[in-house]
């Protein structure tokens, strides 16, 4: 019970973890590229992540979910967004979810704390697939870009 209502607490709050993620962004030294991108740009990749958390981390192993954050990886692919920031802002993500939760300085007694680990361990999970899944459909289109430029070379 305590996991949903911190997942509905994320969910319903997306726009402060947002917030949190774009300042990190912003002051991260290793994110030339991602650092560039506009509050927008990042307010909206974040929404679509956050906003349905609870829905995604429930159908992580969903084959619809899967080529959903594969189709993000390949987005980022051909953005030419290097994929170390990629995955890195992802990792910003999750911590800042978890910091967010920890300073809501929620009741708690031994379930809720057992709960909120185990939150967080979901959480932990679930960015794990994201991550994996960012990677694959990256080097997909990586793969599928190199191919093409064969077969433009080979044909002219």
């Amino acid at each position: 019970m305590i996991t949903t209502t911190l997942t509905q607490l994320i969910e319903r709050d997306w726009e402060a973890v947002a917030a949190r993620l774009i300042a990190t962004v912003r002051r991260h030294p290793d994110l030339q590229y991602l650092s560039n991108q506009s509050d927008l740009d990042h307010r909206e990749w974040c929404r679509d992540l956050v906003e349905n958390l609870g829905n995604l981390m429930s159908a992580a192993k969903c084959e619809v979910v899967q080529r959903r954050l594969e189709a993000l990886g390949r987005i980022k692919c051909e953005e030419h967004v290097p994929l170390y920031e990629a995955v890195l802002r992802l990792q910003i993500l999750k911590n800042e979810i978890v910091s967010f939760i920890h300073e809501r300085e929620l009741p708690m007694n031994t379930i809720q704390l057992y709960a909120e680990e185990e939150f967080e361990q979901r959480i932990a999970r679930f960015f794990d697939e994201c991550i994996y899944r960012l990677v694959r459909g990256y080097e997909q289109a990586i793969r599928l870009e190199q191919r093409t430029t064969r077969a433009m070379r080979a044909g002219g």
